[in-house]
């Protein structure tokens, strides 16, 4: 009898990326086969996103569209966040399992493969399973989705995920996650670390460090700064080794960990920042705290001490009470930040969050109107940084080539997504080679540098 076979589709961040590594490790384990066409597999896991309006629907597209005569089950944050519901209204997904299910991945996709229906997920406010007291909950956390060992990488390449963190204990109002993520909990440094070999040892030389709260890690293990500990430690796992850390949230900061950040060699010098706006009305109404001047005042002072670090961030527009002096601040705020990556979201009403019931919601035509508004601000903007970047010299870790063959890559200041560099060079570099290069001309956030000859 043939091993069965099974293809992941994961949707949403980085987190679920590392989920669908796990959940593919279990298979694997248990003697399936991992196929990266849909059509050759028994069945197809479609690892959702729950987050915002747009990604539920793909979510749910993504299922239909792959509907066949093999099973197609759904896990990750939509399914964890509405299961039984979404069961009843997705009738052709054969399963929707929530992350409880993960551990028994293996036996739980034979038994739909051979035909059985097992019941819908129900859900749960995982807050709700942790103790109140952070320090309490690492010993009752039982098993964390990503926060496992064994991975299988079903995008293997110089660049990846690693969860060092999950949940969120933050109550931001526009915000669902931590009702089905859970409270925030960290994971033990060596257990990161041990991970952070196993990935090196597979290739990868750039580990983009995930959770929802990157800024908390620690509180629960009772020390706030092992950040700042564990992240020269990675740095130092391999000679051409990039980390790059994800998810801070600007109100806890700290000097030690912009010192760390900007001085550790091997660490990017990158700050993914979640602003979020930039009125302190919208933000007092969004449950988060500072300003124009607090969020210019922080940018200050990471480009003091690194000038040329990339930073990033995502703002929401049209959130309930947000007047035009309000987008004027954050418009203000953008012009003034220089950042180097900007997504501009439109307000969506979530379920189970505090905004739903917030007085003035601005119309649907309202925040399309302002979302394509400080879109077209922002692509000038962001444009406006890349071409600082001309004569500046960066470094680029190879991640593949293009239709003409030239390497092409990301340098420090480029998170996934934000942007590449392609490489004008008469070397062969290889796959994970970092190759020092000039910046020769900005293409909007894309750069084209030519290789520094040593």
């Amino acid at each position: 009898m043939s091993a069965l076979k099974v293809a992941f589709v994961t949707l949403g961040c980085a987190r679920n990326d590392v989920d669908s590594d796990q959940m593919a490790a279990r298979l694997d384990a248990d003697g399936w086969v991992i196929v990266e066409d849909a059509d050759e597999a028994d069945a197809v896991v479609v690892n959702t996103c729950g987050f915002v309006e747009a990604a539920k629907k793909d979510s749910i597209d993504t299922v239909l569209e792959l509907q066949s005569d093999r099973p197609v089950v759904a896990v990750g944050c939509l399914a964890e966040r509405y299961g039984n519901e979404l069961a009843d209204a997705l009738p052709e997904a054969a399963a929707v399992m929530g992350f409880d299910a993960y551990p028994d991945i293996a036996s739980r996709l034979r038994a739909i493969v051979a035909g059985d229906r097992p019941a819908s997920h129900t859900p749960t406010d995982r807050r709700k399973l942790l103790p109140l007291t952070p320090v309490e909950r690492p010993g009752a956390a039982g098993d964390v989705p990503g926060h496992g060992f064994q991975r299988h990488l079903l995008t293997p390449g110089p660049t990846a995920s690693l969860k060092i963190a999950s949940g969120c204990d933050r109550r931001c109002s526009f915000c669902a996650i931590p009702s089905f993520r859970g409270s925030f909990i960290s994971r033990r440094p060596s257990d990161v670390l041990n991970e952070g070999r196993w990935l090196v040892a597979q290739g990868v030389r750039e580990l983009n460090l995930v959770s929802e709260n990157s800024t908390s890690y620690g509180k629960d293990l009772g020390d706030l700064r092992l950040l700042e500990t564990m992240l020269p430690e990675l740095a130092g796992l391999h000679e051409d080794m990039r980390i790059r850390l994800a998810y801070l949230q600007p109100a806890e900061m700290r000097p030690d960990l912009i010192d760390v950040m900007t001085k550790t060699t091997g660490v990017a010098d990158y700050f993914d920042l979640s602003f979020q706006h930039a009125s302190p009305t919208v933000l007092r109404r969004m449950r988060r705290f500072g300003g124009i001047g607090d969020f210019l005042g922080l940018i200050e002072s990471i480009r003091a001490k690194a000038p040329e670090a990339g930073i990033r961030t995502n703002v929401i527009v049209g959130f309930p009470g947000e007047t035009e002096a309000d987008v004027a601040i954050l418009e203000e705020f953008l012009g003034r930040a220089r950042l180097d990556a900007v997504g501009v979201f439109g307000y969506s009403d979530e379920d189970g969050t505090e905004a739903i019931g917030l007085a003035d919601h601005v119309s649907a035509d309202q925040i399309a109107a302002r979302v394509d508004r400080l879109n077209r601000l922002v692509d000038q903007l962001v444009d406006e940084r890349a071409e600082e970047r001309v004569g500046s010299t960066v470094n680029v870790l190879v991640e593949g080539f293009d239709d003409e063959g030239r390497p092409v890559g990301r340098a420090e200041h480029q998170g996934p997504e934000d942007g590449e560099v392609s490489l004008d060079t008469s070397s062969e570099p290889g796959i994970g080679t970092v190759v020092s290069a000039k910046v020769i001309e900005a293409m909007g956030v894309d750069l084209l540098a030519a290789e520094v000859v040593r």
